[in-house]
Order: C-alpha cells, then sequence, then structure tokens
C-alpha cells in the first residue's frame, strides 16, 4: 500500500513507523490513523518481523496530537466515534505480538503521548516533551491516556499530568518512569535500532508470550496472573526455538532462533 501519512519499511526483521506530517508536527488526522491501521495489517502479516519502531518525521516532533482543525468540527458523536477508533488502533499496538519501541524525537502530546503509552517501552531524545494538553482545549484524552497514564505512573501524577495539561521534558519523564531510556537526540534511533536488533533475535513465540503474560497479568489479581505465565511457559515449551535454546545451551553455542508463531 501506497501511504501519504506514514513511513512504513521493514529492514533486518525491523518494522519502522514514522509518523509522515512535518508541516503539522506529525498530528493524528484520519487519514493517518487509517494508514497506520493499514501498516499493523502488514505487520501481523509478516512472519519476519520481530519488533515494530515508531518515531516521527521532522526535526519538531514525534507526534504533537490529534489535527486540531479536524477536532473541531466535530459534534457528540463524532468526537466518540473519533475517540473509539484511536483507542482501537492504538490497542492494536498494545495487543500486537511484537514488541513494540516508541522512540520519541520531539512532541509527543496528546495522541502522541497515548501512541508512546501503548507501545512496550520508551526511548526518548534529550529534547523530547510529553504530556496531554487536551484539558486546555475543554475535552480530555480520548485514545487511552486516561488508563494508560495511570497504570504507568501511578494515579496521583497521572491526574496532575491530565487535569493541568502540564508538559514533561524527557529527563523527568524518566524520572517518574513514563520513559525508560534518554539518549541525546543524535544517538536516539543508533540506540534504538541496537535494542530493537538485539531483541530481533530472540524466539518470535516467546517475545509474544511474554508480552501476553505481562499485559494480561497486569489486569487481574497475582494467582491468576501465575496461572497466565504458567500457560504461556508451556506454550513456549512446545516451539521450535526452545528447543534450539535449550539445545545450545547445553552444546555451548549460540542459539539461532527460526521458529515462527505457528510453532
Amino acid at each position: 500500500m501506497a501511504y501519504e501519512n506514514i513511513i512504513f519499511d521493514v529492514t533486518d526483521g525491523v518494522a519502522t513507523i514514522t509518523f509522515n506530517r512535518p508541516k503539522a508536527l506529525n498530528a493524528i488526522n484520519g487519514q493517518l490513523l487509517d494508514e497506520l491501521a493499514s501498516a499493523l495489517d502488514e505487520i501481523e502479516a509478516d512472519e519476519q518481523v520481530r519488533v515494530l519502531v515508531l518515531t516521527g518525521a521532522g526535526e519538531k516532533s514525534f507526534v504533537a496530537g490529534a489535527d486540531i482543525s479536524e477536532l473541531a468540527t466535530f459534534n457528540t458523536l463524532q468526537g466518540k466515534l473519533f475517540s473509539r477508533k484511536g483507542q482501537l488502533i492504538f490497542s492494536r499496538l498494545q495487543d500486537l505480538s511484537i514488541p513494540v519501541i516508541a522512540a520519541v524525537n520531539g512532541f509527543a502530546l496528546g495522541g502522541g503521548s497515548e501512541i508512546a503509552l501503548a507501545s512496550d517501552f520508551i526511548y526518548a531524545a534529550e529534547t523530547a516533551t510529553f504530556g496531554l494538553p487536551e484539558i486546555t482545549l475543554g475535552i480530555i484524552p480520548g485514545f487511552g491516556g486516561t488508563q494508560r497514564l495511570a497504570r504507568l505512573i501511578g494515579i496521583n501524577r497521572a491526574k496532575e499530568m491530565i487535569f493541568t495539561g502540564a508538559m514533561v521534558k524527557a529527563p523527568e519523564a524518566e524520572k517518574i518512569g513514563l520513559v525508560n531510556r534518554v539518549f541525546p537526540k543524535d544517538k536516539l534511533m543508533e540506540e534504538t535500532y541496537k535494542t530493537a536488533k538485539g531483541i530481533a533475535k530472540k524466539g518470535k513465540v516467546s517475545l509474544r508470550e511474554a508480552k501476553k503474560s505481562v499485559n494480561n497479568g497486569m489486569n487481574v489479581e497475582i494467582g491468576i496472573g501465575f496461572q497466565i505465565e504458567a500457560d504461556a511457559f508451556g506454550i513456549c515449551m512446545a516451539s521450535p526455538d526452545a528447543k534450539e535454546g535449550t539445545g545450545a545451551f547445553l552444546e555451548k553455542r549460540k542459539a539461532e532462533f527460526k521458529g515462527s508463531l505457528l510453532g
């Protein structure tokens, strides 16, 4: 598919989606959401893709929120449908069978922070800025921000960010647990791909099951979480990659994981 609002690339098992509306600071509109959904379809259909990296085009922005010119035209029903559309697509990121890394290179505001929050973890440039400023427009975060932020950094910090609309610089975001690591801007993508390529060498079934176990376990009491983990562990043991990994350890050689999600 030809894309106008994103750039989609796959190299050495690592897919990259670059949000590409630099004149609008990569703001989210309906067409960008549709293209993101289509790119996720491509990724899910490609067994060779093992990690997804998200980033933004240009020097200033990862994604600077929703396109306000489009947002301002919505009535109640249109607003609800737009919110649900974004929630469903961002949930696909969270539920994707492969790890997703957000490489935040600039402004990640509103929907930009919500995309990053739906990723598995966030790397940021020193110059990156996070925030959910929707309250300053008389609205609230609508793509999952009120739910995911509280789960990540705690309910009180999340309320403070959402109620004030305050922006948080990358070093502070790292301090409060919103961001995993912060790098000089010119090193961000190099460091992100270093991690992504390392992950891409791991077994695909074990990556999927580890992600499912953590995500699903967050929503249940710990005893049920243990059962989710045990079930996932059993699935891993049935995969060719488990045989390769344990065999390589016993034979004192480096494992080469080539298994697919189908076994």
